[in-house]
């Protein structure tokens, strides 16, 4: 069994900085992808970034030159860095890997409980 757990949510002004962090734990091989969705009411999940596990990533254009990801293999956590957050940025924030229990296994898709982010004065 597998579990992310996430933390650093919370409420910050416009222009702030948060740090959110997810660590993956239990029976696990590899770890393929790992990143970050958010979700606000009546909209679809979007991606916010990814990294792979050879150290490629991915990020939306939307936050692109706001927020960076980063990842420890060693210790499958992966980390997101937000900084100048906007008012739109306001959402549940998923975390989610897509990873190997057993070197014979088929790649599974696990996510964390969400943590939500509000940006507001």
């Amino acid at each position: 069994q597998v579990q992310l757990g996430e933390s650093g949510g919370g409420l910050v002004q416009p222009g702030g900085s948060l740090r959110l962090s997810c660590a993956a734990s239990g029976t696990i091989f590899r770890i393929n992808t790992m990143g970050w969705f958010r979700q606000t009411p009546g909209k679809q999940r979007e991606l916010v970034a990814l990294t792979t596990h050879y150290g490629g990533s991915i990020v939306a254009d939307a936050v692109r030159d706001r927020f960076t990801i980063s990842r420890d293999n060693a210790k499958n956590t992966v980390t997101l860095q937000m900084d100048g957050l906007k008012p739109e940025d306001t959402a549940v924030y998923y975390c989610y890997a897509d990873l190997l229990s057993r070197p014979s296994s088929t790649e599974s898709r696990y996510w964390g409980q969400g943590t939500q982010v509000t940006v507001s004065s």
